[in-house]
């Protein structure tokens, strides 16, 4: 610490400054890995699930999972918990990540040893217990992978003074065999750790996902297929780690407010909790964006608005952020398709309970207070049609300033007989290229349109399933509101009753927003029509006498 002052006196003045800086560094919105209370604001992680609950199973010497999607913070909590524990004094309780062992993927040798380091080289660190450092490596050469983790942590449990809790970060991260053969060894040792050998008190499983739905991947790498039965089914909990609630939000927000002295308008935390539904990940990076990145945020003596989040928010997806863009990678999963692609079109049509569960875990879906699925928030809302459409919507020619009229508004009439045109020229080879092909109309409007209005408006979307169509919301200049009401005209329905749904749709969406105008597409699937027929523009009037243009298509 001594060296800081004498390299300091040396350099200029400016880079003197940034040393001095950094060592009054204030606390910041982490959004990446654990959180640290010294340097992020955060909230008290033990508090951030039902601790009474966890320390009753684990003084139980119970057996069990802790899930969450990613960057919810369940590795911040085992922390935690493993300070409290080992702080308590009545056991020995070690953090380990196992992620190094993904790269071994079937290989099951090089997965069981990458695991057997990870567990030595954290007792070593967070105990100071060389044990198993100098005992893993002669007894995984005695007897293999199959047995090494098993009689490595009985002999362990039988060496330590206190009984060892072992916490077992991202184990959905091993693969297939490597996956089993570590679940078959703790099954093993569970079972017979009162009859004839001792082993760990508790073990807690941490991954995204719930144990139900671990794969094992069988032959050809990705060909995927559940385990015939669970190598785990001494599992006696599954905990799911929640999101912030408005309340959380306010108290995270509140701490830089305490420490800076920057203030949040009224209304900056419901519109937070609004666009992110709690997710934390969103609400740090949503707060870092507003408070650290914007030029106009570092101000301290700025408040910070509702317009900031909103444009912090747009920044984000326009980014693609490391934890967005790794979440949207899963939309090219066939399953996830499955459950994805009738939101997007809003129909009601039976989907694989499993397929549901595995997109709730990834934290795409949320389950409602009173029953029924939703997209987990407005941002990936937005994000997923953006992200499935972003090579897309650079091959749309732009040509925002001719559909701009003199007093700066959008001249949708003008706007959706261009896409009429664009969508009769060019939707047969973009379908082809959509993995998502029944949304693809959708998806071609939602690309073009998102390609017109950035920088100078918003789409607010909604979806549910069953209601057979999607809602969007153009907000140009703050001012202009406009419904587009999306449904398709199958030959069951026909044209007429599709017609007058959408109408009366339409209608009670655009008295919900308070929208200006109104436009209804019927993007027309059935057989044998041609373009002439498809193509087609009129204006119609919903029962309560609420003007709508509707687009042929």
């Amino acid at each position: 610490m001594e060296r800081v002052p004498i390299l300091t006196a040396i350099l200029p003045s400016d880079i003197q400054g940034c040393y001095a800086m950094l060592s009054n560094m204030q606390r910041f919105f982490n959004t990446a890995g654990p959180l640290n209370a010294a340097e992020h604001y955060c909230l008290d992680p033990l508090s951030r699930w039902d601790l009474p609950e966890v320390l009753t199973l684990i003084n139980q010497k119970k057996y069990f999972l802790v899930h969450a999607p990613r960057q919810t913070g369940k590795t911040t909590c085992l922390h935690a918990l493993s300070t409290y524990l080992n702080r308590q004094g009545d056991v020995h309780c070690v953090y380990v990540s196992v992620q190094q062992g993904q790269a071994a993927r079937q290989d099951v040798d090089k997965g069981i040893e990458a695991v057997l380091t990870q567990i030595a080289v954290a007792a070593q660190r967070q105990l100071r217990d060389d044990f198993l450092m100098k005992h893993w490596r002669p007894l995984f050469e005695q007897v293999g992978a199959v047995s090494a983790l098993l009689q490595l942590l009985t002999q362990w449990s039988e060496h330590s003074r206190k009984p060892i809790v072992l916490l077992l970060d991202e184990i959905d991260a091993l693969v297939g065999n490597t996956l089993i053969a570590v679940l078959h060894q703790l099954r093993t040792g569970y079972c017979d750790r009162n009859m004839s050998a001792p082993f760990p008190q508790s073990i807690v499983l941490c991954g995204m996902r719930h144990l139900r739905d671990y794969r094992m991947e069988l032959g050809k790498e990705g060909k995927q297929a559940f385990a015939e039965s669970s190598p785990f089914n001494i599992n006696s909990k599954s905990l799911r780690l929640g999101d912030f609630s408005l309340v959380d939000i306010q108290s995270l927000y509140a701490q830089h407010t305490q420490e800076t002295g920057q203030q949040f308008e009224n209304g900056v935390c419901e519109r937070v909790f609004e666009l992110t539904q709690g997710q934390p990940w969103l609400v740090n990076a949503l707060a870092y964006e507003t408070c650290f990145e914007n030029k106009v945020g570092q101000d301290r003596s700025k408040t910070i608005t509702v317009q900031a989040i909103d444009l912090a928010k747009e920044k984000l997806i326009q980014r693609r952020e490391t934890h967005l863009d790794q979440l949207m990678a899963k939309l090219k999963q066939e399953r996830v398709r499955r459950v994805i692609q009738p939101f997007l079109l809003g129909e009601a049509r039976p989907i694989p309970h499993e397929d549901v569960e595995y997109v709730l875990d990834l934290g795409l879906l949320r389950q409602g207070k009173s029953g029924g699925l939703f997209l987990s928030n407005p941002i990936y809302g937005e994000l997923i049609p953006r992200a499935m459409t972003w090579d897309f919507q650079d091959a749309i020619p732009l040509q925002r300033p001719a559909y701009v009229d003199t007093k700066g508004q959008l001249c949708m009439e003008w706007l959706m007989q261009e896409f009429q045109q664009f969508f009769r020229e060019n939707s047969d080879s973009w379908l082809e290229g959509f993995q998502y092909k029944e949304a693809g109309p959708h998806l071609i409007l939602q690309a073009f349109l998102q390609r017109i209005v950035n920088g100078g408006g918003t789409i607010a979307r909604e979806y549910a399933l069953g209601r057979k169509r999607t809602d969007l919301l153009v907000v140009w200049q703050q001012e202009q509101r406009v419904v587009l009401e999306l449904k398709l005209v199958h030959s069951k329905d026909g044209l007429d009753k599709t017609l007058h749904e959408g109408l009366q749709q339409t209608a009670q969406y655009m008295d919900s927003c308070a929208a200006t105008e109104g436009h209804l597409l019927l993007f027309d699937r059935r057989a044998g029509k041609s373009w002439d027929e498809r193509i087609w523009v009129k204006h119609e009037t919903s029962s309560d006498g609420t003007p709508i243009t509707v687009w042929g298509l």
